[in-house]
């Protein structure tokens, strides 16, 4: 079970970053290259706990669809997402913020299972594990330019 593990230092408070990270709407615009978008469960907003969102999506030139469900919440700390139907045997998705001295890091920690067996380990080795950090990593950096253009503004989001 591959493990992708992302850090990345952030200005701005910890629920700000948070609600940016449960938030439907900054997801699609920020996963805008793949045309993912939100089609069933939650569709905008804020996602709650156990609350659970289809998302659309063209991955490898295939239109997909994946349903997440958020199963853990603890505001403004952590949550925890899980593929409930996919392209994945399974994923879990846990997103944390620790507040620091100049700001909040965020951690995402995505533990996944290819499906097809030995050909799913071969594809996490030669591709599926690179794409995936490249996707969450453009995901959280989207989320930090969002967090510290809105502190800029003097904007904190709900």
């Amino acid at each position: 079970m591959p493990t992708i593990r992302i850090e990345l230092l952030i200005e701005a408070p910890a629920e700000v970053i948070f609600d940016l990270a449960r938030s439907i709407d900054i997801h699609a615009q920020s996963t805008a290259q793949t045309r993912e978008r939100p089609v069933a469960g939650v569709t905008s907003g804020l996602i709650k706990l156990g609350q659970s969102v289809t998302w659309e999506a063209v991955h490898f030139g295939i239109k997909q669809r994946l349903t997440a469900k958020i199963t853990e919440m603890d505001r403004p700390r952590r949550f925890v997402d899980e593929q409930v139907r996919g392209a994945f045997k399974s994923f879990t998705h846990a997103h944390e913020f620790v507040e620091v001295q100049n700001g909040t890091l965020m951690i995402d920690i995505f533990n996944y299972t290819s499906p097809l067996g030995v050909l799913g380990k071969w594809a996490d080795r030669w591709f599926l594990q690179a794409y995936m950090h490249n996707f969450l990593l453009q995901r959280n950096l989207y989320i930090k330019q969002a967090a510290e253009r809105s502190m800029g503004e003097g904007q904190i989001m709900e």
